[in-house]
């Protein structure tokens, strides 16, 4: 039933009930009581594959990490437009969507680790937040244009990224902004000793010395440009 219901989504065609009964070669009870509706049908299979592409390969760097998450994201977007369309074309003001939630997940486990190296100017969820809005924007860009130009993608992922980072020859991780941000990562993950007041009062601490990171370790737009051309040579397969 997941296949027929990917084929008929893939295809652009109908998917409705009698549909996928009948591809799959089934009848509608055994699609009730396994996915309780055809929603849930759809919701499956978009589930489905959606997870291939969010799972980290774990280089072992949160920037590589972040940006072949960021790749693959878009690699999907381009091979599924059907399927990308059903998952961001149906926001519901105030609701987040439960199948994108492991890409959200997964951006903001790479920004922690990128915090815990004192790499980040924003916390970790602001950081993650701001990738992924970036991410879908250009997705749904170049699903549109005859001819996806990736070089958009890679620009328009280094500038994402230079909102959030300071990588490159500039990235000290000394500033007391830094700091706190990495401290704060640490803290969030392990939490023991400290009561749920200390942690509230510590983390407001920590919000507060990290509001402001010194412009000096932001990545420069040169910076950005060097990577761009690094990855002009590289194609992303559609």
């Amino acid at each position: 039933m997941l296949l027929a219901a990917a084929e008929l989504m893939d295809s652009g065609g109908t998917v409705s009930t009698r549909a996928v009964c009948e591809r799959a070669g089934v009848q509608a009870p055994t699609l009730y009581h396994h996915f309780g509706s055809k929603q849930g049908l759809i919701d499956a299979v978009l589930n489905h594959g959606f997870t291939q592409y969010v799972t980290p390969s774990g280089s072992g760097s949160p920037l590589e990490d972040l940006r072949e998450g960021w790749d693959r994201h878009v690699r999907f977007g381009l091979e599924h437009p059907s399927f990308y369309g059903l998952l961001y074309g149906r926001a519901e003001q105030g609701k987040p969507c439960a199948i994108t939630a492991p890409a959200h997940a997964a951006a903001r486990d790479r920004c922690v680790e990128a915090a815990r190296l004192g790499l980040l100017t924003v916390p970790a969820e602001d950081a993650a937040m701001q990738i992924l809005a970036a991410n879908v924007g250009v997705t749904l860009s170049l699903i549109t244009m005859p001819e996806p130009d990736f070089g958009l993608s890679a620009r328009v992922r280094e500038s994402a990224l230079a909102g959030v980072l300071q990588v490159g020859d500039q990235a000290t991780g000394s500033s007391r902004a830094s700091a706190a941000l990495t401290l704060r990562a640490l803290v969030d993950e392990d939490p023991s000793g400290l009561t749920a007041g200390e942690r509230a009062l510590l983390g407001e601490l920590l919000d507060r010395l990290s509001s402001q990171v010194p412009m000096v370790h932001r990545v420069s737009p040169d910076d950005v440009e060097r990577r761009v051309s690094a990855d002009s040579g590289r194609t992303m397969p559609v």
